[in-house]
């Protein structure tokens, strides 16, 4: 059984992979913003470890990684949480997804993007990574995730890292007219962090556990060079 951190797992696609995961007997360490959102998490982990972080406060993404120590330290790491509007949109959607892959030593890590990355621009130029200022759109934030994911085998040997596309699910961020399934939309990440299945121990973007083509920006490795640049000199941390 593995140990594996989920961030934004108070609701929506993080709360079902933090139960699905709970269900099939692992220990889950499950991130939510604030202790106040996190009742049905509770309900779903039982001993479950649950930690609070606001995640565009780079601190406390820096205390959080310090809390995953604490507690024993993780095998896999789900990247769940997000936002899609406002000027967090790169303080969660990566600055924070970046600094818990520096921080959080794990074999397995899993970023949600959105098949909406493939309207993102491949330009890093003007960007406020604080979040001080709006300067990039969803889809340019998660264009710069599957980057990262993709990236993060190449600078980490023997380390798996996948982006996932979980479909335009009901959630709160996806409105409850979605029209995708919500179970199918976490299986994916639970399937890639738990690590059982041989297929599993790669590096690619999916989507309903299969694999798909993503931004041809993604996987050229003189943006991906640029993104981990970019976010190290921000951040002041290296990958």
């Amino acid at each position: 059984m593995a140990k594996i951190l989920v961030t934004g797992a108070g609701s929506g696609l993080g709360l079902g992979a933090a139960r699905e995961l709970a269900e099939h007997g692992h220990t889950v360490v499950g991130h939510v913003r604030s202790l106040d959102r996190a009742g049905e998490l509770r309900d779903a982990l039982g001993d479950g470890v649950i930690l609070a972080a606001e995640l565009s406060d780079e601190e406390q993404v820096r205390a959080l990684a310090d809390q995953v120590a604490d507690a024993g330290g993780v095998d896999a790491v789900i990247n769940n949480a997000g936002v899609i509007d406002g000027a967090g949109i790169l303080p969660v959607n990566v600055v924070a997804p970046y600094l818990l892959t520096a921080l959080v030593p794990a074999e397995r890590h899993v970023y949600l993007s959105s098949g909406m990355h493939r309207g993102g621009h491949a330009t890093l130029d003007g960007l406020d990574w604080s979040g001080r200022t709006r300067t990039a759109s969803y889809s340019d934030s998660k264009l710069i995730a599957t980057a990262l994911a993709a990236a993060l085998p190449r600078l980490r040997p023997g380390v798996f890292s996948n982006a996932v596309d979980p479909g335009w699910v009901p959630t709160r961020m996806g409105g409850r007219n979605a029209p995708d399934d919500l179970e199918l939309g976490h299986r994916t990440q639970v399937w890639l962090a738990e690590g059982e299945d041989p297929e599993t121990r790669t590096s690619a973007y999916w989507h309903h556990q299969r694999q798909q083509r993503p931004h041809p920006a993604a996987t050229d490795r003189a943006f991906q060079d640029a993104v981990v640049a970019a976010l190290r000199d921000h951040t002041g941390t290296d990958l």
